[in-house]
């Protein structure tokens, strides 16, 4: 096969349908783009699971005399220092537990006018109105039924909190947009996909008697098809380039400058440089098969050239 001739095939469709290729380009950029977006922010989900579920603790708030009369769990009277005994030394029986750690009533008002010092509520409270807590650090933090259902409903236990319920919102409402994203992706793959079999087939109809005279002088199927696949993949390829310079972007504007969401926000691990450029070989490679595949198939089922 003669790669001149074939080059200048791929100028001359190029030219011809050059609104067609450009709005392939764009429809893969995007399509991609939020392919990759959308790949990454799973990951950055899953990673800041792993990181805030393996920080959080279980609490065990215990009943104070001000809960006596307004908490049903308390209506036996506030929590003995036997019973806070016999609590600990429970937890500490538990295989599942790592550490134990107690937390006085002082102390948790401490915390709070600490962590709440503009509050208006704050300046009202005192430490009297605060629960005792045993906060506990699980060496498995999806066993937290283990320590509810030991602890909870028992005498001078107000309440067990698992903290994990806490994060269970955000991590629902990061879930969700991701999933918004590749049902984005998957729509804008559907466009692209119609793009480029609309071009292809306008591209071979625009060329048609170039096709009939090769196929007159004896060429082989693969050789007439040939221009058409491989506009079609230089388009994508463009397009995945284009796509893999929006992720870098992003990732530069919305974590390290612009928004400085790593400033921002420093409790939160966010993917490296590294996470990114290893998207970006497989954005390539699809970017240039589908719109090949696209093209193949198109030649083959509908156009016969």
């Amino acid at each position: 096969m003669r790669a001149q001739f074939v080059l200048s095939e791929i100028g001359v469709g190029l030219r011809r349908n050059l609104t067609m290729t450009f709005a392939v380009i764009i429809s893969v950029a995007l399509s991609l783009a939020l392919a990759g977006g959308s790949w990454l922010a799973s990951q950055q989900v899953d990673a800041m699971k792993g990181y805030w579920y393996d920080k959080v603790q279980v609490s065990i708030f215990l009943c104070n005399k001000a809960d006596v009369k307004s908490t049903p769990s308390c209506s036996k009277g506030a929590v003995t220092d036997e019973q806070k005994k016999a609590i600990k030394a429970d937890l500490e029986k538990l295989p599942v537990v790592e550490t134990v750690f107690y937390e006085s009533s002082q102390e948790a008002y401490k915390h709070y006018q600490e962590q709440f010092k503009d509050s208006p509520v704050a300046g009202s409270l005192s430490p009297d109105q605060l629960q005792e807590s045993y906060r506990v650090k699980l060496k498995d933090p999806t066993k937290v039924q283990v320590v509810s259902s030991a602890f909870a409903g028992r005498p001078g236990v107000q309440e067990v909190q698992d903290q994990r319920k806490l994060l269970k919102n955000l991590f629902d409402l990061l879930g969700g947009m991701t999933a918004v994203a590749f049902g984005t992706m998957v729509f804008m793959v559907i466009v692209a996909m119609l793009l480029i079999v609309n071009t292809v087939r306008v591209s071979a109809f625009s060329r048609r008697r170039e096709t009939g005279i090769m196929r007159l002088v004896g060429a082989s199927g693969f050789y007439i098809q040939m221009p058409f696949i491989a506009e079609a993949a230089f388009a994508g390829l463009v397009g995945g380039g284009v796509a893999c310079g929006m992720l870098m972007t992003g990732r530069y504007f919305l974590i390290d400058h612009g928004l400085k969401l790593q400033d921002k926000i420093p409790l939160v691990n966010f993917l490296g440089w590294g996470d990114v450029i290893k998207v970006l070989p497989l954005v390539l490679v699809v970017s240039m098969l589908m719109p090949a595949l696209a093209a193949l198939v198109t030649l083959r089922k509908y156009l016969k050239v």
